[in-house]
């Protein structure tokens, strides 16, 4: 989305997110389970999988400072980022399903018995990520701004979703199509993986700091000074409940109890608190210059490294390295979604005709 004022922490900590996502799937797209669950990488690849809530929190930031903030709007940005989630789960799963490049361990990795049948395809098409996740709460942060401007109520909103989130995981009426929806609300399967409860938690979160921000002037630093204070209370809160009962209030992550919610919010605040304080710290160089990219482009990158990844596995097989051989394909991955992107944008530049010839904007700056 456009700002009238760019928050450059917003777009490091963005930039990074999408950059981590990489290392994150692909650890566990090829890295074997004793790899992911049993060493030093897998354990450090987890712990980054932490951070994306910072990019949950910065696009709830980043909505109240988009000059697309009314109804109608968010909601069609909101189908399209959908339509996009769809899109990308087709080429992803279905496309080399149907070309016969996906392995069989893939597919039995979901307890089916491969070739994978119609029913088992329009599973993995409807699978919730975080693009579907994206998608239908722009529909509901729309409405929330249009019923009001208080910076409090999508803080309200959040807590409330964050300790209801328990009691309504899963709960379906056993209609086939309406069980989808509630599956993308509260759904407790593998089928989604950030459901609406507690995922919209943390966007609505970075909502509140955000039009906490427009309140006191557009300074930067009273807003991420004061994220220091609140990530650390959060966290200790968050890191009690689960200590108390692990179990109920973290869980396996994609389905987040309350402690585990609260726990994370904390501490992406601190990793927020930290961009801010690199960004304003350290002279602007090529390698911020680089996450700002990737910031921009955050929703394109995404799609793209799923896909090349998801599309690897005809080649190089599922969950098949240990250590040395996710080390070599991180780099791999990273360089050819860059290079795809990078492609993407020159595709889309805008052209213009001048003298009868085509030429690009960019010759002509």
């Amino acid at each position: 989305m456009e700002n009238n004022k760019r928050i450059l922490a917003i777009d490091f900590a963005r930039g990074v997110s999408v950059l981590m996502v990489i290392m994150v799937h692909t650890l566990w797209i090829y890295g074997d389970l004793s790899t992911q669950g049993d060493t030093w990488l897998g354990e450090v690849i987890h712990f980054i999988g932490k951070g994306t809530p910072m990019f949950l929190l910065a696009m709830g930031v980043s909505f109240t400072l988009s000059r697309n903030q009314n109804m109608i709007l968010s909601i069609k940005r909101g189908i399209y980022i959908l339509l996009a989630g769809y899109i990308m789960n087709l080429l992803k799963f279905v496309v080399p399903t149907i070309i016969g490049t996906t392995p069989d361990s893939f597919i039995e990795a979901y307890g089916w018995t491969p070739p994978a049948n119609m029913d088992n395809m329009l599973f993995m098409l409807l699978t919730g990520d975080i693009l579907q996740l994206a998608g239908v709460s722009l529909l509901f942060m729309g409405v929330i701004n249009k019923l009001s401007k208080n910076k409090y109520v999508p803080l309200i909103i959040a807590f409330l979703i964050i300790l209801t989130t328990k009691e309504v995981h899963g709960f379906q009426l056993g209609i086939s199509g309406v069980d989808y929806i509630f599956d993308l609300m509260w759904g407790a399967e593998w089928n989604v993986y950030f459901a609406v409860f507690p995922w919209f938690s943390f966007i609505l979160i970075g909502m509140f700091f955000g039009m906490w921000y427009k309140e006191n002037n557009k300074s930067e630093r009273y807003i991420f000074v004061r994220m220091l204070p609140a990530g650390i209370i959060l966290m200790l809160i968050g890191g009690g409940l689960c200590y108390y009962n692990f179990e109920y209030h973290f869980g396996d992550y994609f389905h987040l109890g309350p402690g585990g919610a609260i726990y994370l919010t904390g501490f992406n605040l601190l990793l927020l608190r930290f961009a801010f304080m690199m960004v304003t710290r350290i002279q602007p160089n090529k390698v911020f210059d680089f996450l700002y990219y990737c910031s921009k482009r955050v929703t394109t990158i995404y799609i793209i490294q799923w896909v090349i990844i998801c599309w690897g596995m005809g080649i190089l097989g599922y969950q098949q390295f240990g250590i040395t051989g996710v080390l070599i394909l991180l780099p791999i991955f990273t360089i050819i979604t860059l290079l795809l992107q990078k492609g993407l944008d020159i595709l889309l530049t805008p052209k213009k005709v001048k003298n009868n010839k085509v030429i690009s904007r960019k010759s002509i700056v």
